[in-house]
């Protein structure tokens, strides 16, 4: 399996931090965003990875990662992102990377606490489809800032994005599991209305086959890119729990 991270976007939600830097960029307690992401997918068995990004400080990507060894990766390939044209738009640029593998993409500005590595395996294991990871969200107006799973027992009967009546608590967090038909759906979409090919539509692509998975995971999950606020709520846990882990 390879994996994509995706650290691209203009960061408006972030701004004014964002007027000098990639999001990515930022620092989550001591280090660089985008390492968590690097360091969830290296520490869940998958060393084959690329990076996506784009805008001006693309290349401050390689001066941080370099060829990837130093965090674990035993492969790691670069792509550029010529304007912001969305979630799957990106993704397309890493079809000649994955082949015919199956692929994790996973957007760089998610912490999870908890290891991905269970996920992974379920998706190794997985006959065809894709796959998606869930966070349990008890606050209705996060929710509406979301995509949301609509679920039918444990089944993912729709994805629902920023819904003003949440289908469920189940939030949609930014880590996404598909086998090689994806390459075949990407093609096939058109623009949402702010202009951009969405994940949400690749995700109901498979939902809609019954091809379609989920793991809800445990333990705080943090989209650090949504807000100033939640930028800093996923600070702020980073921060005491490495702390914490750190004083062991």
């Amino acid at each position: 399996m390879k994996g994509v991270i995706l650290a691209g976007g203009s960061g408006t939600r972030l701004h004014p931090l964002t007027r000098i830097t990639n999001k990515h960029l930022l620092p989550l307690y001591d280090r660089p965003m985008v390492t968590y992401a690097v360091e969830a997918l290296v520490q869940a068995g998958i060393n084959e990875l690329m990076l996506v990004t784009g805008g001006t400080h693309a290349g401050e990507f390689f001066r941080l990662l370099g060829n990837g060894q130093e965090y674990g990766i035993d492969r790691l390939a670069y792509g550029y992102q010529e304007q912001a044209g969305g979630i799957a738009e990106a993704l397309g640029l890493a079809e000649r990377f994955v082949g015919g593998d199956k692929v994790c993409v996973m957007l760089a500005d998610n912490i999870f606490e908890r290891s991905l590595q269970p996920i992974v395996e379920h998706f190794e294991a997985q006959e065809r489809g894709g796959r998606i990871v869930l966070s349990h969200v008890d606050e209705e107006e996060h929710l509406r800032h979301l995509g949301v799973a609509a679920m039918d027992g444990d089944r993912v009967a729709q994805i629902v994005e920023k819904p003003l009546a949440p289908p469920s608590h189940f939030a949609v967090t930014g880590v996404y599991f598909y086998d090689a038909q994806v390459w075949e759906v990407l093609p096939t979409l058109q623009p949402s209305g702010r202009g951009e090919l969405e994940i949400t539509d690749v995700n109901n692509w498979y939902v809609e086959r019954g091809e379609m998975q989920a793991d809800v995971v445990e333990g705080f999950w943090g989209d650090a890119g949504e807000s100033i606020e939640a930028y800093y709520a996923v600070n702020d846990f980073v921060r005491a729990t490495w702390k914490s882990s750190a004083s062991r």
